[in-house]
């Protein structure tokens, strides 16, 4: 009879094969042991989504109980990486966690409505989405007041309003931060709006200014911090949050306009 070899000489491979054969909480403990990092790593980047009512160690314990339920159903034979698919979870109950809470100030609230506002104004008006140049213009401040003092500030707003966006759209099926289209408990009807969904997604990036899109990308699918974009493109980390606050609030303006159309 062959030798079982060692928990801790089998690969990632390895120890979800055995798990979704045996069941074995022993290997699961292996597996959760292996991708905590993934966890501390996104309550650290994510801190100051929930700082205002949430202790990282409440953050951690329930990421914990979220990376457990993701091996549980993560299927080794789709062609998606654990880390990005435990990851989309993990940002999910974050930001699903701040919406909750209803937490963001008063005055960050009124600044993204008077963005959005000069926003769909400029748009109509110049057929594209106006560059901050213009947006400090429409304000009558300088571009670096109009930078640091309202755009800045509305980052977090957009990531949770876009977020709620998609939880409006799905009818309260399932967050869009932790979508996952290898979920065993998706109906075929709801396949294709999660299809429908992503298409219109994609094609709102597109609709982006390449160093935008840049940022998402490296952001969202690479999972580097804004310190570390801001090293690879060569800016400043205050201009990669600026970059990236513009995106989302174009992306979340361009979603809830194709929604509505729908």
């Amino acid at each position: 009879m062959q030798e079982q070899m060692p928990l801790s000489e089998m690969t990632n491979e390895e120890l979800f094969a055995q798990y979704k054969n045996s069941g074995d909480p022993q290997v699961k403990q292996e597996l959760v042991m292996r991708y905590i990092y993934i966890v501390k790593n996104i309550a650290v980047k994510m801190k100051g989504v929930y700082v205002t009512f949430a202790q990282m160690d409440d953050i951690i314990n329930e990421s914990v109980l979220v990376l457990m339920a993701a091996i549980d159903k993560f299927d080794p034979t789709m062609q998606v990486r654990f880390e990005s698919y435990v990851a989309k979870r993990l940002r999910g109950l974050i930001i699903d966690m701040a919406r909750k809470q209803d937490w963001i100030p008063r005055n960050i609230r009124k600044n993204a409505r008077l963005i959005e506002e000069a926003n769909n104004t400029l748009y109509h008006e110049l057929g594209r989405f106006p560059t901050d140049e213009e947006m400090a213009e429409y304000f009558q401040m300088p571009v670096d007041k109009y930078r640091t003092r309202m755009l800045s500030k509305t980052n977090l707003y957009n990531l949770v309003s876009l977020d709620a966006l998609f939880e409006g759209q799905q009818e309260g099926k399932i967050s869009s931060s932790m979508m996952e289209l290898t979920d065993e408990s998706y109906l075929p009807e709801q396949f294709l709006e999660e299809k429908e969904t992503e298409e219109m997604l994609k094609i709102g990036i597109e609709s982006l200014r390449q160093n935008e899109q840049m940022v998402l990308s490296l952001h969202y699918q690479k999972e580097l911090s804004m310190k570390e974009i801001a090293k690879v493109m060569e800016l400043s980390e205050s201009r990669i949050s600026q970059i990236h606050t513009n995106a989302l609030r174009k992306l979340r303006l361009y979603m809830k306009e194709h929604m509505e159309q729908n």
